[in-house]
């Protein structure tokens, strides 16, 4: 019995003592905490602030109404939106703070200057005071401090809007656009007319008698709208959110994803129509690069055998073989020209490539590479070696026919249907001091006049020269006479040619003075 007394006893004492020492320890707490509250009520009117880590123990009214004006939504602890409120003028604020246990004390002075902060250890709490170094009253930098943090965060959320490449617009309850950024407003813009003013608020564009294909709009869903005097439909993804009484809208532009359908299914469709008959060789490589479809065209014109091509060799490997067969041209530099290759491929969705192969058998194709949807990418393969041999015949005739020109002692110039110079010789530019060849526009009848005027002076020859250029129907060719400054007599010959074309040629008179050709006579038919 006593044995139980004694240790009862033991355990009544144990406990008394530790219930004493745990009020001693409470009761010094308090009064710490009490000397730091009372440290921060004595600096009423001052930004000063008491941290327990990341927890704000307390603080001034006005270093409360700062931390009041940060984010709602931002930071979770007191001191990350402490930190966040000064970062623009104390960017190493929280690194500085990490030693102030190990320094007891802490200054530190804003970027531009304008303010300093003084930090002290006392008892594991942080007190913070921020002073404005200008003027010294805290309350001016608590509300400078307020505005930058406020502003820099309107400016952030204005630029961002401004620049979305979409449009976003806000309602109210009964339907009413409250806000909108500027891309609506710009597309709202175009939806009235030129004569009619901007007004507020804008006009809703995404309202049921302006959609085509309308879906549900209470579910995102895709619709159309079209521009007044457009022809084109423009299509748009709905998205929707609450905001409190408010609805969020945004619009998405999807032309393109709408374009890039519309194109597969045409691609589709055509291929399967015309694949078969196309005359032009065509291999078709997915996003791998591996050979999916060709048409019976390809193999005639590059001569690879059929089960090659069945075999869905990538692009690498049938350009390796179209250089074994000597079906393209040897590239002076194969290595860039395969890195043209891959450049290709790696900007598909927006690049085209087009080249023409002259090969050494003679034939000359042209090659064209288009992307198409889902990252492949189409080569159509072209014999154009009777189109090339065309032009180089073409060309050679031209070049003849302007070397019998500049062969001639006489000024010749051609006129098209239009009034326009065609051609001209050597002795044109020499008489006239003025080569066609090396203007970069075109030179009509009234230039070419300006010229021979400003030589020849006023003369009814070149009215008469403008209404038969201008006449139309069966014409007759004429002459006339006409004198340069410096005294040299010419004979203008006006000759009409096919096509509404005419001929006009400036040539040295003769000892004998030829007959003027009546300038009524140059019309034989012209009713």
């Amino acid at each position: 019995m006593v044995n139980t007394l004694l240790i009862i006893g033991i355990v009544l004492v144990a406990f008394l003592t530790a219930l004493v020492a745990l009020l001693a320890l409470s009761w010094v707490e308090t009064r710490r905490r009490k000397s730091l509250r009372d440290d921060a009520a004595a600096s009423d009117g001052q930004l000063v602030f008491l941290f327990d880590d990341e927890t704000l123990c307390d603080a001034t009214p006005t270093a409360r109404q700062m931390m009041l004006a940060g984010r709602p939504a931002g930071p979770e602890s007191d001191w990350q939106r402490f930190a966040q409120l000064l970062h623009n003028r104390f960017p190493d604020l929280t690194r500085h703070m990490g030693d102030l246990a190990d320094l007891g004390t802490l200054s530190l002075t804003s970027t531009d200057g304008s303010n300093r902060i003084i930090a002290e250890w006392r008892d594991g709490l942080a007190r913070i005071e921020l002073i404005d170094r200008e003027s010294h009253a805290p309350t001016k930098a608590m509300d400078r401090l307020s505005f930058d943090a406020m502003q820099h965060e309107l400016e952030s959320l204005r630029a961002t809007s401004e620049h979305l490449p979409l449009m976003v617009w806000r309602e109210d309850a009964g339907g009413a656009i409250t806000w909108a950024n500027k891309s609506y407003l710009d597309l709202a813009e175009r939806m009235t007319e030129p004569d009619d003013m901007a007004t507020w608020p804008p006009l809703k564009m995404f309202q049921q008698g302006q959609l085509m294909d309308a879906q549900d709009l209470k579910q995102p869903g895709r619709v159309a709208i079209q521009f007044p005097g457009d022809d084109t439909r423009h299509w748009f993804d709905l998205h929707e959110a609450e905001l409190g009484k408010d609805r969020l809208y945004t619009a998405v532009p999807a032309d393109r994803i709408v374009q890039a359908e519309t194109s597969r299914n045409e691609f589709i469709t055509t291929l399967t129509k015309t694949f078969a008959h196309l005359p032009i060789g065509l291999a078709i490589f997915d996003r791998k690069r591996q050979l999916t479809l060709f048409n019976p065209a390809l193999t005639d014109l590059v001569a690879l055998p059929v089960d090659f091509l069945v075999g869905r060799p990538t692009l690498s490997g049938f350009l390796d073989r179209l250089r074994e067969k000597r079906m393209m041209p040897e590239p002076k530099d194969y290595i860039s020209w395969r890195q043209q290759m891959s450049d290709l491929e790696a900007a598909a969705v927006n690049g085209t490539y087009e080249e023409t192969w002259a090969l050494p058998t003679g034939q000359t194709y042209r090659v064209t590479g288009r992307p198409h949807p889902d990252g492949a990418v189409a080569f159509l393969f072209e014999d154009i070696s009777s189109e090339i041999s065309l032009t180089r015949r073409f060309r050679a005739e031209l070049e003849m026919g302007q070397a019998a020109l500049d062969g001639m002692d006489d000024a010749i110039a051609i006129f098209n249907a239009g009034g326009v110079l065609a051609m001209s010789n050597k002795a044109y530019s020499t008489l006239w001091q003025n080569d066609p060849s090396v203007t970069l526009g075109d030179i009509n009848l009234g230039d070419a006049v300006k010229t021979w005027r400003a030589a020849c002076g006023d003369t009814p020859l070149w009215q008469s020269l403008k209404e038969f250029i201008a006449t139309s129907g069966e014409r007759s060719d004429w002459h006339q006479p006409v004198a340069l400054s410096d005294g040299r007599q010419l004979t203008c010959f006006v000759t009409p040619m096919m096509r509404g074309a005419t001929m006009v040629r400036f040539a040295a008179s003769a000892t004998e003075t030829l007959p003027i050709v009546n300038r009524d006579r140059f019309v034989t038919a012209n009713a």
